[in-house]
């Protein structure tokens, strides 16, 4: 039964690790900062792990043992997945700066299962161990067997676990192959054991029932393929209408819709988007590269019987909630593809009149490899000869929150001879976060007579004038320090 055990605790650790990735997203984001801090505590974890099983199964070899570290285990991951919202909203809230926020966050939620789990090879080595002679071969074939179910772990997570469950429900499975291989590993107390299982399932149909509750309320947080998101219905802070938002970020509106007036835009920066005739007359084809709740495609459509919008959104999940909760329907004057933008503008061959940019992760930072200099010439070559690119970023424009910014300005300005920017928050506050739109002309200045909306004139008055600090690089495939720039740490 060692083998099994082995296999199956190999298998947790790396189902524990992809899972975490999601549940960090939501409060964290998805950076390489993210990424590095769960990897590198979740191996220091399992250092220890490996040094505290070596050494105490030295001094008490026992198959009750092992159970009881395996048990350990699951009883930890159960914890972390009953406690990790709470505890992710704390940090995200308070902690000073997001480095220590990763870092505390995966100490706290994932250290003290992988030291458990670290603990299982050494110890059932030491058990299965016979002679000196065979310590090779019997070493060998145990550690073979975790990487196996590692390796196993590593793809039912990213294929098909994360694809159909929930991260609550994943780390409550993991936590109940756990309780199961500390049977396997020693049948003494039975009872205990029962127990923690029966605890695992009602820990996981609690959290599936709270679930049901939410979405009979009107909240639904869905985990996709690629996202946590939350929909819910809410109220607009400056008129008090009635309406619904998505969100992939507990505290930040992705996308919105007034429930009374659906195809009308609900938030600032969306309206900004209607101005694609003002900076490209006549423009008719556009592309979106960020779907969201597709507020402004639907806007679009119904307002402007002649345009057509590709709009290209990663995630699947997204479209079927905008399906589900807001009003996407079918129109064969708009395609939507499913993949990465920066994909997409590799192998397009289609000429647009505008190109929309509103891409973002949890935590507000552009994907790095659609704001390089090279997704800028894609951007560039997919324009007719009068279109233009307007791209959200969410930014302060001085300060070391400003760096992102600059950056970016500075690389499109490095392609496009036309570059403006928009702040659409308050003029005077240029080290708050707020709505920046960048606006770059393949051709020709951009014009200079106010629209005769009122807000949207109001929009194009606050065009910067003051030159930025060329105090960054152009951003390129090569070198393009995003998360840096994003949160201002260093």
């Amino acid at each position: 039964m060692l083998e099994t055990v082995v296999f199956l605790c190999g298998a947790a650790v790396m189902i524990l690790e992809i899972a975490g990735a999601r549940v960090l997203a939501p409060f964290l984001g998805t950076s390489t900062v993210v990424w590095t801090g769960l990897i590198g505590i979740v191996l220091a974890s399992l250092s220890v792990g490996y040094w505290l099983g070596g050494r105490l199964a030295d001094r008490r070899p026992s198959p009750r043992a092992l159970g009881g570290i395996i048990l350990l285990a699951a009883l930890s991951t159960l914890a972390t997945a009953l406690s990790k919202t709470l505890l992710l909203d704390f940090l995200s809230t308070y902690a000073a700066g997001p480095h220590l926020a990763v870092i505390a966050a995966n100490l706290l939620l994932f250290a003290p299962p992988s030291i458990f789990l670290g603990m299982v090879s050494p110890y059932a080595m030491r058990l299965k161990l016979a002679s000196v002679g065979q310590a090779g071969r019997t070493s060998g074939n145990l550690y073979a067997l975790s990487t196996a179910g590692s390796i196993l772990g590593t793809f039912a997570a990213g294929f098909v676990l994360i694809a159909y469950l929930g991260s609550t429900t994943i780390l409550c499975l993991v936590a109940g192959i756990l309780a199961v291989a500390s049977f396997l590993a020693c049948r003494a107390d039975a009872a205990g054991k029962a127990a923690a299982l029966v605890l695992v399932i009602f820990g996981a149909a609690g959290s599936a029932s709270y679930d049901r509750w939410l979405a009979d309320s009107g909240f639904y947080d869905v985990d996709t393929c690629y996202n946590r998101i939350l929909v819910f219905e809410s109220r607009d802070p400056a008129t008090n209408e009635p309406t619904r938002v998505m969100l992939t970020h507990p505290r930040h509106v992705q996308s919105a819709m007034y429930l009374e007036r659906p195809t009308d835009l609900a938030l600032t920066f969306a309206r900004f988007f209607t101005l694609a005739d003002y900076f490209s007359p006549g423009a008719r084809r556009m592309l979106l590269l960020g779907g969201g709740a597709y507020s402004f495609p639907r806007h679009l459509l119904a307002t402007n019987p002649e345009a057509e919008i590709d709009v290209v959104e990663l995630d699947p999940g997204v479209t079927r909630l905008a399906e589900e909760h807001f009003g996407l329907v079918p129109d064969e004057r708009l395609r939507i593809f499913h993949e990465d933008a920066r994909t997409f503008l590799n192998r397009n061959t289609q000429k647009y009149d505008v190109v929309f940019g509103d891409i973002f992760n949890a935590h507000y930072a552009v994907p790095f490899h659609v704001v390089t200099r090279e997704a800028a010439q894609r951007v560039f070559d997919a324009l007719s000869d009068d279109g233009v690119v307007i791209v959200n970023i969410i930014t302060a424009i001085s300060g070391k929150k400003g760096r992102f910014l600059r950056a970016v300005r500075a690389t499109y300005a490095d392609v496009f001879p036309t570059v403006a920017l928009f702040p659409l928050g308050s003029p005077n506050d240029t080290e708050g976060m707020q709505n920046v739109m960048l606006v770059a002309k393949k051709n020709g200045p951009l014009p200079d007579a106010l629209p005769s909306d009122p807000e949207l004139a109001l929009f194009v008055s606050r065009k910067l004038a003051a030159p930025l600090a060329d105090d960054v690089p152009v951003l390129t495939d090569e070198c393009a320090p995003v998360e840096r720039y994003v949160t201002a740490w260093w």
